[in-house]
């Protein structure tokens, strides 16, 4: 009996639009997402083009309500740089990012990375004023907020804890 190789793909179970909606009935996918995992199990490229079109009509895949669910998922834990770069590495086009983000109001910014920075200043030890800011305001900036929604929050959190050698 001749041995398979390794790298020999099997041919993929079902067509791709029963594939793509198993995917969707896990959590939802971007058009690119999904057209990607497609591509991995083997379907062929203009059946996936087809399917996803499919889908689309159906209502099962929405690029924006993608976009805007990610961002009302994530928002509490990132910034809008962050999401941003997610969105695009999930294949969403710029105008729907744009329209998600705009959802992220600067006020709900701020709420979010004035929780985060209080969180990171409970957990570490006692540190000096100017430790405590470029530890918290660096964490806060590796999570996709803006310099000066990390300056409100840092200032915010550091005024209740430990006194500003500035002031």
């Amino acid at each position: 009996m001749p041995r398979r190789s390794s790298r020999a793909k099997a041919p993929p179970a079902g067509t791709a639009l029963q594939a793509g909606l198993r995917l969707l009935a896990r959590r939802d996918h971007s058009r690119r997402e999904l057209e990607r995992k497609l591509l991995r199990r083997g379907h062929e490229a203009d059946e996936i083009a087809s399917a996803l079109i499919r889908l689309a009509e159906l209502g099962y895949m929405d690029d924006a309500a993608f976009a805007s669910g990610l961002v009302r998922r994530r928002s509490s834990t990132r910034g809008p740089v962050a999401l941003s770069a997610e969105l695009a590495g999930k294949g969403i086009e710029r105008s729907l990012a744009e329209a998600a983000l705009a959802l992220f109001a600067p006020e709900a910014q701020l709420e979010a990375a004035t929780r985060i920075a209080e969180r990171l200043y409970a957990a570490g030890p006692p540190l000096g004023y100017r430790e405590a800011l470029d530890r918290i305001g660096s964490k806060l900036m590796r999570r996709g907020y803006s310099a000066g929604i990390v300056r409100q929050a840092c200032r915010a959190v550091l005024s209740q804890g430990t006194p500003d050698p500035a002031a």
